[in-house]
């Protein structure tokens, strides 16, 4: 659990990690990250994009992304916001900088919704509308064809 969560918060990270990976998960969970600021805790779920362990098409993503805001919710009751967010690696090119000022980019996200406390029942309604969700138009497309990722 160590090496997927982070933060300030890493007690938080943890309870969270072990909680949601305590099962095997069609999408890989990467981190949990949980930070404090004040009373305020606000959670990340970092999941990836690329790889999955099985199949996934819309209604199975759209069932991961709600059970793991559910559990995250279930572990952590206190939180009040956890944010969702997928990504996949980007080929940054032979000889590209990666790190530093002139950086390229190494990853991108494709999905992301932020589920406060105060609407977390309604993230399955949400994700069916897409009301507050990003999506990348490609990682949407193969996820309505059906995809391993």
């Amino acid at each position: 659990m160590a090496a997927r969560s982070g933060g300030g918060d890493v007690a938080d990270a943890r309870r969270v990690a072990a909680a949601l990976l305590a099962h095997p998960l069609p999408a890989q969970l990467l981190r949990v990250r949980c930070e404090n600021a004040g009373r305020h805790i606000d959670c990340g779920l970092i999941v990836s994009g690329a790889k999955f362990h099985r199949a996934l098409d819309l209604a199975a993503w759209d069932a991961e992304i709600a059970a793991l805001v559910d559990g995250a919710y279930a572990a952590l009751p206190a939180a009040d916001e956890f944010d969702c967010w997928a990504t996949v690696p980007l080929d940054a090119g032979k000889g590209a900088v990666v790190s530093g000022d002139f950086a390229q980019p190494t990853s991108a996200t494709v999905f992301s919704i932020t589920v406060p406390r105060s609407s977390r029942t309604s993230v399955r309604q949400r994700l069916a509308s897409g009301a507050g969700v990003f999506w990348d138009a490609a990682f949407h497309a193969s996820l309505s064809k059906g995809t391993r990722g």
